[in-house]
């Protein structure tokens, strides 16, 4: 064996292997920046998702991508059945199906489980977007969908010799082909399923929503970093030496660039740093450099690092301000950077880099690979986003994708699985009406419209307190059951009961001619009609004494 076509091997299948590593960085990221009632929901789908991604892509995907066929699609090679395994490669002129990749000299089924972790990076970006919200089986359909039809098909027009390569297309890692594609099926998600309920306001403005474990997303952004070191260099698909090193560098800086520009933008724009925003500052700079990578300076990446982690502030804040409900940030990290990371080659890329192919409009390339890669990105979005938003389209009239309004408000970990992520720990469940909820809906009619307009019913007694002239209160979470009786869970197949649920207490002193007005304001605001809306306890209070005034009695009130 050729000492060179095993050093090859051998960094590709390991490089290959740290990208295999980030399924597990997404499922921390997008768990951690989600509350806990959907924390097994988004875990299982992280999970199920490169179980769906190897059957797919080495059913039809790969063969498609890679295969001999149109500059449009391959129509060879597929079940990794047909044609002749041409590696390693001699520099001779190769006729087989898998001639595409022959520039590597990596044997066939190193090839093939390379393309596969980045198959299923692009498949496992959709799960963020959609999160708390979407049903499970919906979305394990069209993680197929995407691993065997709509990744491949682009595939081939960018690295499998088809039409977007033949104008000189250059995405060296991924930014378009794995980030983009996974932002523009999300976004096609996103719309088709509608945004959260509680997220938006009849006024426009948006609820925050925060996640329940930043610990949680930062182990996952340091474990989607390591991963980049086998993404980007790993993209050469052979142990050179010089090149590798390059890239690591690059991708390396254009990270560290951003996490400062995300930091100080979102300090500048929000008070204080805000952690979410450094970490999703990390993966956008990574995100960025990925298809210039092989083809920039480590100045150059560093300037396309700092601008990465302004656009995703600006993008994290835009995308609530327009009503499209990313509960991860992973538009504005994968799509948003995606797009910006693919110019960048017609901007930044230089000569030296990029033998027979222009410089970027920086380095006296001019216009040339600007506007290719533009146009690169222009086919992208229009096939990605159309078939996507079909497939969604076809599922919600066909199974559906949405869960009901009662599963979203408990929590999909119920709902969908039965089981909680923490079952040691009664988890929080919002003081949401799923019973008066449905009453409004009903009484608006459409659900898509409507279904973002839901506050909590603590939210609603706050308010009607408030209107009737007494704002003060204390709210406290409690455990307890009525007739309820707790819920059932599931854990290995064996069923147990929570009987302590948590409940909100409301505790309010008002005076004796206050009193009936109050009570009267709490019921109204309060009832729904369903069991579980509570109880009001009048008890007489003797004395109440104001510390910072020393006023007593009625007067302290």
């Amino acid at each position: 064996m050729d000492p060179k076509v095993m050093a090859d091997t051998m960094w590709t299948l390991v490089t290959a292997m740290l990208v295999f590593f980030m399924n597990l960085g997404f499922a921390c990221v997008e768990t951690g920046f989600c509350r806990v009632k959907n924390s097994t929901n988004i875990l299982s789908k992280n999970f199920i998702v490169f179980a769906v991604s190897t059957i797919g892509f080495w059913v039809l995907g790969y063969g498609l991508m890679f295969g001999n066929g149109t500059p449009f699609l391959g129509t060879e090679g597929l079940l990794l059945l047909g044609g002749a395994d041409n590696s390693p490669a001699t520099g001779e002129a190769y006729k087989g199906v898998y001639a595409s990749l022959n520039w590597t000299g990596v044997p066939l089924l190193a090839k093939f489980f390379f393309q596969l972790v980045f198959c299923g990076t692009a498949a496992t970006i959709v799960s963020g977007c959609v999160a708390e919200r979407i049903k499970y089986f919906s979305f394990i359909a069209f993680s197929f969908v995407i691993t065997m039809l709509i990744y491949p098909i682009i595939g081939h027009w960018i690295w499998g010799g088809g039409w977007l390569a033949g104008k000189g297309f250059l995405d060296f890692a991924g930014s378009t082909q794995v980030h983009s594609i996974g932002g523009w099926a999300g976004l096609a998600g996103i719309l088709a399923l509608g945004p959260r309920y509680g997220k938006y306001n009849k006024d426009g403005s948006a609820n925050p929503i925060p996640g329940h474990n930043l610990s949680l997303g930062l182990i996952g952004c340091f474990v989607l970093w390591l991963g980049w070191f086998g993404f980007n260099p790993g993209s050469t698909m052979a142990a050179d030496v010089e090149a590798i090193s390059r890239i690591c560098i690059t991708t390396n800086t254009a990270a560290a660039a951003a996490m400062l520009s995300a930091t100080v933008l979102s300090t500048m724009l929000l008070g204080k740093p805000d952690l979410g925003m450094t970490i999703n500052g990390c993966l956008a700079g990574l995100v960025a450099i990925t298809a210039p990578c092989a083809f920039v300076s480590v100045m150059s990446s560093a300037i396309i690092g700092v601008i990465a982690g302004v656009l995703v502030v600006l993008a994290v804040i835009g995308f609530d301000k327009v009503k499209v409900d990313d509960p991860v940030g992973a538009l504005a990290v994968h799509l948003c950077n995606g797009v910006f990371g693919t110019l960048c080659v017609g901007l930044f890329a230089e000569s030296q880099w990029t033998p027979g192919q222009a410089a970027g409009l920086f380095f006296g390339g001019g216009l040339k690979q600007l506007m290719i890669q533009l146009q690169g990105i222009g086919a992208v979005a229009l096939f990605a986003f159309l078939t996507s938003y079909a497939a969604w389209w076809l599922l919600k009239v066909t199974m559906g994708i949405r869960v009901s309004i009662q599963e979203e408000i408990e929590g999909l970990d119920i709902g969908e699985h039965g089981q909680t992520t923490y079952p040691e720990f009664v988890t929080r469940k919002p003081a949401y009406s799923y019973v008066r909820i449905a009453e409004r809906i009903a009484e608006g009619g459409d659900d898509e419209k409507n279904r973002s307009h839901y506050s909590t019913k603590v939210e609603d007694v706050r308010r009607a307190l408030g209107k009737a002239g007494y704002p003060g209160m204390t709210v406290s979470e409690v455990e307890g059951h009525g007739k309820q009786k707790g819920v059932t869970q599931q854990w290995r197949g064996e069923s147990y009961r929570v009987d302590l649920l948590p409940k909100a207490k409301l505790d309010l002193v008002v005076s004796d001619g206050d009193a009936e007005r109050i009570i009267q304001t709490i019921a109204s605001s309060a009832k729904t009609g369903a069991v579980g809306d509570g109880k009001i306890f009048v008890s007489d209070v003797r004395d109440v004494y104001r510390i910072r005034t020393g006023e007593r009695g009625e007067g302290a009130l």
